[in-house]
């Protein structure tokens, strides 16, 4: 036991010697007896108070590249004899991290990679208006008023476009309005001018027709206005004939925009004349005269010169026989017919070569027909350019053609050879008509048919299973009805 204490004293001499005072006088303390709790309740808060100091630092996170400073602890020679100081106002630790946020302090117990990734949140910095130089305050002005500028433009140049478009639709509309009133006081000049020379006293029409005009009293109005371009004027009472319609088409000069296009694709003022023929007044005639190009235009497209005559005519073979113009064309039934109606009378007047030059400008077609498609069969038709209203008389020989030309077809009749040639295209193209309308009944009646199939298999898609059971059944019993031979019963004598 002896040995046991000696080797424990040794081990406490050994112990002291390497001790620091302070701690050698806490262990003296403790072996002496004296304040040990206390020693080791100020020694805790001093501990607590250091651990409080530390985690107070604020941390800012390392730059991967460079290690964090190694700092290395001395054993304080002189400690502070009072246990918990207090920390003086000049203390740079005993603020707090908000007061100082840029201050760091680095320590040995630093670990890199704990706060490796996380991001560095620098805050806005706070600029100062009296730090900025007076340039940079002088260019930003002028930027905001540059801008401001700008925008101001931009509105007034929206502001004068959709006044440019406003000044342009109103201008388009007072011309218009313009236009309208001038366009229709220019055509109602232009028929009244053509009336006042061909239908008033000691006129052509007047010499000619009976009744003029579209009322039966002296006081009724010779032109129908049926539009602002269109009038119309009717005579009757002539022998040959029923009556006479004159339909003046005019450009549409109260249209402003018709009135640009003509200026592009130009276009003549057009009169027609239908006179009305009587049945027994004309015999088998199909003929047409008018320029190469119209007439052969018109054998395609006219129905009853497409079917009975065969395109233009040529000048006859012999010198003795005159001849239309060059620029026309003839187009007959037959060439008796032609020779018949192109009269030396009408060659001098209007298609001979000197004559179509001089008078033939405004002629555009002339067709007579007794077959022509419509509610009057027999008709002669007259079309002719309309001149200015200042130069009516131009056109004098070419309407003075339609009572000329009513009593020619009226007391023409044609020869036995040439009749019974037309009488037998007549007949053909009877039975061509006929056999039209059967076919055209028959498609009609089909398609009815068709319809009506279409119907019931619709209202049989609509039903149900009992009800297509009942009528097929009831079909099925109307068929063995039929099929069951007839008995017919007789008395026994």
């Amino acid at each position: 036991m002896t040995h046991v204490r000696l080797l424990i004293l040794s081990l406490l001499l050994l112990s002291l010697s390497f001790t620091p005072p302070r701690a050698a006088a806490t262990t003296d303390s403790h072996f002496e007896g004296f304040d040990a709790e206390d020693d080791v309740v100020e020694e805790d808060d001093e501990q607590t108070l250091d651990l409080h100091k530390l985690t107070d630092l604020p941390l800012t996170q390392s730059d991967p590249s460079s290690s964090p400073p190694i700092t290395t602890t001395t054993p304080d020679t002189n400690p502070d004899p009072n246990p918990n100081p207090t920390p003086s106002p000049a203390d740079p630790q005993s603020k707090t991290p908000s007061s100082s946020p840029s201050q760091t302090t680095s320590f040995d117990y630093w670990d890199e990679d704990e706060f490796e990734g996380v991001p560095i949140q620098h805050p806005p910095p706070e600029t100062d208006p009296t730090s900025i130089p007076e340039d940079a305050l002088a260019d930003q002005t002028t930027s905001e008023s540059k801008t401001t500028g700008e925008s101001k433009n931009v509105a007034v140049s929206k502001k004068s476009s959709s006044y440019k478009i406003e000044i342009v639709c109103v201008t388009f509309l007072i011309m218009f309005v313009i236009n309208y009133f001038t366009g229709k006081r220019e055509n109602e000049n232009l028929a009244l001018a053509w009336a006042a020379k061909f239908a008033t006293k000691d006129s052509i029409f007047e010499k000619n027709f009976s009744l003029l005009g579209v009322g039966e009293g002296d006081d009724s109005p010779l032109l129908l206005k049926e539009g602002q371009n269109v009038f119309k004027f009717y005579a009757s009472g002539r022998r040959y004939c029923s009556g006479l319609l004159a339909t003046m088409e005019l450009k549409s000069r109260h249209d402003l925009i018709s009135r640009f296009y003509n200026m592009i694709v130009p276009c003549k003022d057009e009169i027609s004349f239908e006179v009305y023929m009587n049945d027994e007044a004309m015999d088998h005639v199909v003929f047409a005269v008018a320029k190469k190009k119209v007439a052969k235009a018109m054998q395609k497209e006219v129905r009853d010169l497409n079917r009975f005559t065969g395109g233009l005519m040529a000048a006859p073979s012999g010198g003795g026989k005159k001849w239309v113009a060059d620029e026309l064309g003839v187009v007959s039934e037959s060439k008796e017919v032609a020779g018949d109606l192109i009269t030396d009378a009408v060659l001098e007047q209007v298609f001979g070569e000197k004559a179509f030059e001089k008078h033939g400008k405004d002629f555009i077609s002339m067709h007579f027909s007794d077959q022509h498609p419509g509610t009057h069969r027999k008709m002669l038709l007259f079309k002719f350019a309309l001149p200015d209203a200042n130069n009516m008389a131009d056109m004098t020989r070419l309407v003075a053609l339609v009572p000329y030309y009513i009593d020619l077809i009226g007391r023409y009749r044609l020869s036995p050879q040439a009749r019974s040639k037309t009488e037998a295209a007549r007949q053909k193209a009877a039975q061509e008509a006929y056999k039209e309308l059967q076919n055209a009944r028959q498609e009609a009646l089909q398609r009815k048919k068709a319809d009506r199939k279409k119907m019931i298999e619709e209202a049989d898609a609509k039903l149900s299973a009992e009800a297509i059971r009942k009528k097929e059944a009831k079909e099925r019993a109307r068929q063995m009805k039929k099929a069951v031979p007839k008995m017919k019963m007789t008395r026994g004598h």
